[in-house]
């Protein structure tokens, strides 16, 4: 029996590489489905390495504004809110991005 598609997402997220996450980064678009988008959310939560970590404040400074999102999303979630404002003064997310919890 193969992966399902959020057992690969969250493989990816595990994996926490510059790669990975560009993997799953790339399928962050306005084509993407509604599923598709919950399950990159919810496996988005699994990164957790060193350089997983490097990416996605990456993505949450240079990424597209999807990715931005996404990313702020993932900060809020750690409770790491420093990194989010820093976006936020920025101009980089809305402030719903940044302060909704």
């Amino acid at each position: 029996m193969g992966e399902t598609v959020l057992q690969y997402y969250i493989r990816l997220a595990k994996e926490g590489t510059k790669a990975s996450i560009d993997e799953i980064m790339k399928n962050l678009d306005f084509k993407m489905t509604i599923v598709e988008s919950k399950f990159i959310d919810f496996a988005l939560g699994h990164v957790e390495s060193d350089e997983g970590l490097k990416i996605m404040e990456y993505y949450l400074f240079h990424g597209t504004q999807i990715q931005r999102n996404y990313c702020a999303l993932y900060f809020g979630r750690r409770g790491e809110y420093l990194i989010i404002r820093k976006a936020y003064d920025e101009g980089l997310i809305d402030a719903k991005q940044a302060f909704s919890r």
